[in-house]
């Protein structure tokens, strides 16, 4: 019996291993990245621009500022007051001739602060200096004053007498009936009566205030007060009463001794 084949061996299919999964392509998103060396490098540059710009708006501000601090700092210079040259011969005076003080007053007979500095300074003015101020009176009678100018003109007729600074003090004793509250005029008499209350003889008084005799003269000091040049700080030389010129320095008002003291103090010491 013939042997049966053997049966055939079955054909293996030689397989081939997969590909290795593709891994999808995934895009880089545009990123930019600093290495830490670099980061600080970009932020220190960024500090200095940021400086420098801060210190240029800081330094513009402070460039200013001085400016501002030494014009406050720096007060104004004040001119120093003006010197007169007040002119005093022929016009009532009162003190040694040669004293080293001269004080011009230009008053005003009905004038309530000339009557005060009358009052209150005069006389401790006269006995703090005894022998060193010559005072002598110059007419300033405003002209809203009523009975100022006639006045003026009355105690230049008593000075015909010798009397002019005992009438000059009578007008100032009498002040308030020159500067009555109704703004009377007074007449002729009551001059002529200061006149006779003096023991002066009042009929040559009174041709002398009824002619005017002296009225040009009183005029002539108004005028010469008004030409005065004004003082360094602008204001008038003679703007109102009482106004005095210490050898040629000016005080306006009704200032107290004091005052006084502390400007002819002050020229004592230069002589």
């Amino acid at each position: 019996m013939p042997a049966e084949p053997s049966p055939a061996k079955p054909k293996t299919k030689k397989t081939t291993p997969p590909p290795p999964p593709v891994e999808p392509v995934v895009e880089p998103e545009e990123t930019v990245t600093f290495k830490r060396g670099h980061f600080y490098s970009f932020m220190v540059v960024m500090a200095l621009c940021l400086g420098l710009i801060l210190g240029y708006f800081v330094g513009q501000r402070n460039s200013a500022a001085p400016t501002n601090q030494i014009v406050q700092a720096v007060p104004t210079a004040i001119p120093a007051p003006l010197k007169y040259n007040i002119t005093t011969v022929g016009f009532p005076s009162i003190g040694p001739a040669n004293a080293p003080i001269i004080i011009v007053e230009f008053s005003d007979y009905q004038c309530p602060y000339c009557t005060q500095w009358h009052q209150t300074t005069y006389e401790p003015l006269m006995a703090a200096y005894p022998g060193k101020i010559r005072l002598v009176y110059r007419n300033f009678p405003l002209p809203f004053h009523q009975n100022a100018f006639m006045a003026a003109e009355a105690a230049m007729c008593a000075g015909d007498q010798n009397a002019y600074w005992q009438y000059h003090d009578a007008l100032f004793a009498n002040n308030n009936q020159l500067n009555n509250q109704a703004g009377t005029v007074v007449n002729n008499s009551f001059y002529v009566n200061l006149a006779s209350g003096l023991g002066l003889d009042t009929t040559a008084f009174g041709t002398c205030l009824t002619t005017e005799k002296y009225k040009q003269a009183v005029q002539s000091d108004l005028n010469y007060a008004n030409s005065l040049p004004p003082d360094s700080d602008g204001s008038p030389a003679v703007s109102g009463t009482p106004t005095f010129f210490i050898n040629g320095y000016r005080i306006v008002g009704a200032m107290p001794l004091a005052n006084f003291e502390q400007v002819i103090d002050a020229q004592l010491k230069t002589q």
